[in-house]
């Protein structure tokens, strides 16, 4: 039985700087006492900390300006009372994971793929998370009985092409929790892809290793998914992580959450998005609108001051540096592009589509 309740464990031989990075960082609330935070600021992140779990690296920590109340690091994992006011219409499950969940950890949304939860403990927990509700009641680590409803259930649907990772954060187990779980996947014939949705490169890059590469490498073709949301968390700690990811062979995306007051400039998009491609090899993915998670209204935008940033972010980057805009629908509704549309009208094979640069064109269709 393996669990990763205290991110403890390690492969035999296996780097542990990451380990000394979590221990030096924030685990508990009672850690919130050694940051350099005001009375009052301490007070108040103990409470909202005490409603839902807080942790942090010190790699990550040390990426705040502290004599900034509003750095957009601060921001993601520092508690804030506002998280204790919900508002009317914020969902405790805002995608319907727990709908669609025919056995204890998996998620079965899309015909093709599952979301699979082989943890619900994570290096770093954000404070805008979707999923923070279950993260704070469910608690749970890794065992190789827990998954064991999950992965027969994936071997009896012939449909499935994707699994999933995901929590949680599948990449604070060890390495050899790691590698269990992907060689009980790729015994399933009709999986094809791996997929790892991950803040680890990003919050705690030491503990991407050799050893962790050769844990997911093996018959699947493997995608992981990270979670750069400004490009300040761009480092060369997280650009070494990333070459590591890229030299396994793995397709690396990125998913970045709209921000309020973290990245809810078109500027900051601009750098983050760049230097994802440019720097990193990463490509940029998706760019969620804020789900209704509760409590996370002071960090949500407008649906329409997203579309302007979405437009604007499209006129300057090129086609392999633009996100998607998306909202992840509630009620298992799935994600949808948000960004403009481009067609004016149309008169019968004639559209009227509106160019980048604002003008209106004629566009007579030609088909055989």
């Amino acid at each position: 039985m393996t669990s990763d309740t205290d991110l403890k464990e390690a492969a035999p031989g296996a780097d542990a700087a990451w380990q000394d990075d979590m221990r030096a960082g924030v685990r508990h609330v009672r850690d919130l006492a050694a940051l350099p935070l005001s009375p009052a600021e301490r007070a108040a992140a103990q409470q909202a900390a005490a409603a839902h779990k807080v942790r942090a690296p010190k790699a990550y920590l040390d990426l705040i300006d502290w004599d900034d109340p509003n750095d957009p690091i601060r921001a993601q994992v520092i508690p804030s009372p506002d998280e204790l006011i919900t508002a009317e219409g914020e969902l405790g499950d805002p995608i319907g994971d727990h709908a669609f969940s025919p056995v204890p950890r998996l998620t079965h949304r899309h015909a093709d793929r599952v979301l699979l939860f082989p943890t619900y403990q994570c290096a770093v927990y954000c404070r805008f998370c979707f999923r923070k509700e279950s993260l704070t009641s469910i608690g749970r680590g890794y065992t190789r009985e827990a998954l064991e409803p999950a992965l027969a259930y994936i071997a009896q649907h012939s449909e499935i092409r994707e699994v999933i990772l995901t929590g949680g954060d599948p990449l604070s187990l060890p390495d050899n929790a790691l590698a269990e779980i992907r060689a009980r996947i790729e015994a399933i014939p009709h999986v094809r892809l791996l997929r790892i949705h991950t803040r680890v490169p990003v919050a705690l890059p030491s503990r991407i290793t050799s050893g962790l590469t050769a844990s997911l490498q093996g018959r699947l073709m493997v995608t992981v998914v990270t979670h750069f949301n400004h490009p300040r968390e761009i480092t060369p700690d997280t650009e070494t992580a990333c070459r590591t990811m890229r030299q396994a062979g793995f397709v690396l995306l990125n998913q970045s959450v709209l921000l309020k007051g973290v990245n809810d400039k078109v500027d900051v998009l601009e750098e983050l998005c760049r230097e994802l491609m440019y720097r990193l090899g990463v490509k940029p993915y998706y760019l969620h609108h804020g789900d209704l998670a509760p409590g996370m209204a002071h960090r949500r935008t407008t649906i329409a001051e997203g579309q302007a940033l979405a437009a604007e972010l499209r006129k300057r980057v090129s086609g392999i540096c633009n996100p998607t805009y998306v909202i992840d629908l509630p009620d298992g509704g799935g994600k949808v592009p948000l960004g403009p549309s481009h067609i004016e009208g149309r008169d019968n094979e004639t559209w009227r589509i509106r160019g980048q640069d604002g003008k209106v064109r004629a566009y007579r269709e030609v088909v055989a």
